[in-house]
């Protein structure tokens, strides 16, 4: 099995560091469209740039102990150009300005980040083409790696990962059919992943899925699903991969005035993970975590602008 554990240390961080400066130089036109595998590794490769920079500045290390709720950073891929923009967490609830890939992600269906040896950032990156394939990319130091996994995942209008179903250190996903029954997979560290466990039907009545680690305080990952009449409703995870979420409690109504529901982890260092919900008209919001089941999220606080130009995936 592939050992996709990325060495944490000074050394390695500015070994990336160095990749990333001569992968840069050969972005742009060579990582457009007819190179997807190359965008791939592109956009990990920005990612351990920043790990790098984590790595080498006190105020920005990872912290010691393992980290429950990841911070991931959101992908954007322009509607128009379909050049692809990373959105770091700027740890204050928000993001940073936008960085600028240097790749065209056209190809890209979903890019759904993990973070399986729990440093609170990215590890690793399942990357979901239009076309079915399912890729896993990650970097060691100087290399970035990239395996296709699977096939036929265009089977799905939604997959994501919320984190481990069932316990386990690695992430799971799961996956959204047309027909509403949703099925889930479990991770291996190489990015595999085992056969389908079908979870249930009458899915089919949410037009939003979303997750990342745990939203109710009891360890597990949970998820948050929007109908298609605006209500936002939560499934507590149960921590059996076989029957993974609890019955649904209501949230709250009115949510259909978000186009666009994702969760990238703990944007505001509180420890808890938080909801990104962008309006028709592009406005951006975070609503924070309680880290309780029975008032799941805060007041929406405003944290952009003009997202109505990207897919945001």
């Amino acid at each position: 099995m592939i050992n996709i554990r990325r060495r944490r240390t000074v050394r390695g961080a500015l070994a990336t560091v160095a990749a990333t400066v001569a992968l840069a130089a050969t972005a742009g036109t060579s990582f457009a469209s007819g190179d997807p595998v190359g965008a791939d590794r592109a956009r990990t490769s920005a990612e351990a740039e920043r790990a790098a920079q984590r790595a080498t500045n006190p105020g920005l290390r990872a912290a010691a102990e393992a980290v429950e709720t990841p911070t991931f950073p959101m992908t954007a891929v322009h509607k128009r150009t379909s050049e692809l923009y990373l959105y770091f967490a700027d740890r204050k609830g928000g993001f940073e300005p936008q960085y600028d890939v240097g790749v065209t992600y056209e190809f890209a269906a979903d890019a759904i980040d993990v973070d399986n040896d729990k440093d609170g950032y990215s590890d690793g990156t399942w990357n979901l083409r239009k076309d079915g394939r399912l890729y896993y990319t990650w970097s060691d130091d100087f290399d970035v790696y990239s395996e296709q996994v699977g096939k036929g995942w265009n089977i799905y209008t939604t997959v994501l990962s919320p984190g481990s179903l069932g316990g386990a250190p690695e992430a799971d996903l799961i996956g959204l059919d047309k027909s509403g029954v949703l099925w889930g997979y479990l991770g291996y560290p190489d990015g595999t992943v085992t056969a389908r466990t079908r979870i249930g039907g009458g899915w089919g009545q949410y037009n939003q899925l979303a997750g990342q680690a745990d939203l109710t305080g009891d360890g597990k990952a949970d998820i948050v699903a929007q109908d298609k009449s605006g209500v936002l409703w939560l499934y507590k995870g149960t921590g059996n991969y076989k029957a993974p979420f609890a019955a649904r409690t209501k949230i709250g109504g009115g949510w259909n005035v978000y186009d666009r529901l994702l969760s990238v982890g703990d944007l505001d260092a509180d420890g808890r993970t938080d909801l990104v919900a962008r309006k028709l008209n592009g406005d951006l919001f975070r609503y924070s975590g309680t880290g309780s089941a029975s008032a799941v999220f805060k007041s929406p606080v405003q944290i952009g602008r003009g997202f109505q130009a990207y897919n945001l995936l």
